[in-house]
């Protein structure tokens, strides 16, 4: 096969770690016979300066015209006063929405060999953990109606959550089929207490569970959640949330894992073209100084393997030579505590090495 992949590098640290997934993605299709075409595409604030939009017309017909999307980071100081509508991260949110992309996968699991990087306590962090958090992905409070007003207060401003059964039903059946393959537990997490779109939520999940006699539904506030992830994370399968719940909630359990530069994740809609990101930001503080750790992108890069390509083989040759880097006791800046740390190229080369 010939696969073809658009590439979203973008800013800050964005190209040196979409070089390196490319890198990877080449080194093992090659090895499992295939071959690969990249397109690059210009989104986010790089898009800005060369059009004056962060996501040209052009770029949603070249991701459309892909079999999967990889996207290195957007954003950066340097646009962070532009309205709203011109921000780079509007990029990523309408490449979503063009793609129909409602479904969000952030596995977060602790390595052995980065336990001692787990800020929790000891005796927890040696329990380990190994959860995919499931976050809708194109509805909710990022996507409901906003703006701002005059009133007596002076100058106010709104933000709408707003949820259908529809929504809810798809986001939900990606978690209950996800746990069929794991551990057979779901927790949902809402805020059905306070808000009468967690109340519709809840009511949706549970509705749907009843086709799912073989998995475990759990409902969780998600102010409880955030603290059950920090007392005891190991409890957690498969979590499903909204938009604005699931994007605090990953970040919080990417930190458990020892740094956000190691986790990947995949946005999915119905058919087998999705997008594949680190779930880390641009960091424009340590661009062009080859400080970037490139694993969390190398295992978005597996994750398109195993489900926009279905090459499961594939992604585990990616996955395992992750592991077997870390177990050789090679470290990027982010992940050596103070200690000695290689380069972002010199981590990617090994990787390579690995596979070969």
């Amino acid at each position: 096969m010939n696969y073809h992949v658009a590439v979203l590098a973008g800013d800050g640290i964005g190209p040196e770690i979409a070089s390196a997934a490319c890198q990877v993605l080449d080194k093992v299709l090659a090895k499992c016979g295939h071959s690969v075409r990249y397109t690059q595409v210009l989104a986010g604030g790089c898009a800005i300066d060369a059009t004056g939009h962060p996501l040209p017309e052009l770029a949603v017909k070249q991701c459309l015209d892909s079999d999967a999307v990889l996207l290195g980071a957007v954003g950066g100081p340097k646009w962070d006063t532009l309205p709203g509508h011109l921000r780079p991260e509007r990029a990523l949110l309408g490449v979503r929405k063009a793609l129909g992309l409602y479904a969000n996968l952030r596995p977060a699991k602790l390595m052995p060999e980065l336990a001692a990087a787990c800020p929790l306590r000891e005796e927890t962090a040696a329990k380990g953990f190994d959860m995919l958090i499931v976050r809708e992905l194109i509805g909710g409070m990022y996507f409901g109606e906003s703006g701002r007003g005059e009133g007596e207060g002076g100058t106010y401003a709104y933000d709408t959550e707003i949820y259908s059964q529809h929504e809810v039903r798809r986001i939900g059946r990606i978690a209950f089929e996800a746990a069929r393959g794991r551990r057979l537990h779901v927790t949902s997490i809402d805020k059905a207490n306070v808000l009468e779109s967690g109340r519709l939520w809840r009511e949706t999940i549970h509705e749907l569970a009843k086709e799912y006699p073989d998995v475990t539904l759990r409902d969780m506030l998600v102010d409880n959640a955030a603290m059950q992830l920090v007392q005891n994370p190991a409890q957690f399968d498969v979590i499903v949330t909204t938009n604005m719940f699931g994007d605090i909630l990953s970040d919080e359990a990417s930190q458990l894992t020892g740094s956000i530069g190691l986790l990947p994740s995949a946005s999915l809609g119905d058919g087998t073209r999705g997008l594949y990101e680190p779930i880390h930001g641009s960091a424009p503080d340590i661009a062009g100084q080859d400080l970037a750790n490139p694993i969390a992108t190398v295992l978005s890069v597996a994750m398109m393997l195993r489900t926009s390509f279905q090459l499961p083989e594939a992604a585990d040759l990616v996955e395992a030579a992750v592991q077997g880097v870390l177990q050789d006791g090679l470290r990027t800046r982010d992940i050596a505590w103070g200690g000695p740390y290689i380069k972002g190229s010199e981590m990617t080369q090994a990787l390579l090495t690995r596979l070969n």
